[in-house]
């Protein structure tokens, strides 16, 4: 780890993937001028290139610190996650330099608890395909599969800040709420604790997906748990891109078993916004996709903003 002896104006901030202006602006009103932002991530030998002379660094999901970046980052003394997660730093390499990682946990928890609830009112009305085929000129006037979310069981894998959001969202709506946890928790509102993932699946029209990314949580949602779904249920990830077995899911959309999907996260992502998103699940209009946008919002981005570059300050000074 690098000397931290320095003047402010002298102490390099590389920040990127478009980390939102207010970041920057909370650096600089607290004497870190020398703060340069960048749109995208960077990787390889831009990534390595650009990071050898920076004190902190900032970034989003994209960028990967590895082990070689953190040799790389000969003065390097903190990161910032500007995100939930820190899936995208190797720990172990920071812990070995003594480099701190900060992230923002509870910022963006509104924002995708929100989008999950609009999800979930959007699927069982079958808005997805009606969409879709309205934009090709189709006309699917019917009731057919379309639900009220009202009386609805919503199960809730994964009861943190996230999830428990979610479960008051939903029961003011009317929705019935029970989730699965690994460790006993304290239920908000009317939900209940189920005892296993199992029985929380039957019981199930639509299963929310908030779990991180861990060994335990690692395509933990395979063909077996999604055929114990209740036949014509739903499925949401928000979680992790390697939560959910993909291939098992198009295989249950496919023969009817789930009638609709909602995937923000994906074992494999594009690097950015001009690379081609791959899945199998881009052939079928019933499935919701989405970008990894679940948490990004004006006000997800601002809280992060402020939260993260408080924690690079106050670690700093």
């Amino acid at each position: 780890m690098a000397d931290t002896s320095l003047e402010k104006d002298k102490i390099r901030v590389l920040l990127l993937e478009g980390i939102h202006e207010n970041a920057v602006e909370n650096l600089k009103a607290n004497g870190y001028s020398n703060v340069e932002l960048l749109p995208t991530a960077l990787t390889g030998d831009d990534l390595t290139a650009k990071i050898k002379d920076a004190h902190f660094v900032g970034i989003r999901s994209r960028t990967q610190l590895t082990d070689e970046v953190f040799e790389a980052a000969e003065k390097l003394i903190g990161v910032g996650c500007f995100c939930i997660g820190t899936n995208q730093v190797d720990l172990k390499s920071a812990l070995k330099r003594g480099i701190p990682v900060f992230n923002a946990p509870y910022s963006n928890t509104r924002s995708v608890a929100e989008l999950v609830i609009a999800h979930t009112i959007n699927m069982m009305r079958g808005i997805p395909e009606k969409n879709a085929s309205a934009h090709r000129g189709g006309w699917l006037k019917s009731a057919k599969d379309s639900y009220e979310i009202r009386g609805k069981t919503l199960g809730i894998v994964g009861y943190g800040n996230i999830g428990a959001q979610v479960s008051v969202l939903a029961e003011s709506m009317g929705m019935k709420v029970k989730f699965y946890d690994v460790v006993p928790k304290l239920p908000l509102g009317n939900a209940e604790q189920v005892g296993t993932l199992t029985d929380l699946l039957a019981q199930s029209d639509v299963v929310s997906l908030h779990v991180p990314d861990t060994a335990d949580t690692r395509w933990m949602i395979q063909e077996e748990q999604i055929r114990a779904i209740k036949p014509k249920g739903y499925l949401i990830n928000y979680a992790r891109g390697k939560v959910v077995d993909i291939d098992a899911l198009a295989a249950a959309l496919k023969d009817g078993h789930l009638l609709g999907a909602a995937i923000d996260v994906f074992p494999e992502e594009p690097k950015g916004n001009d690379d081609e998103f791959v899945s199998p699940l881009r052939e079928f209009d019933n499935v919701i996709l989405t970008p990894h946008i679940g948490g990004s919002t004006k006000e997800a981005q601002v809280n992060i903003g402020t939260e993260v570059s408080e924690k690079l300050i106050r670690y700093s000074d």
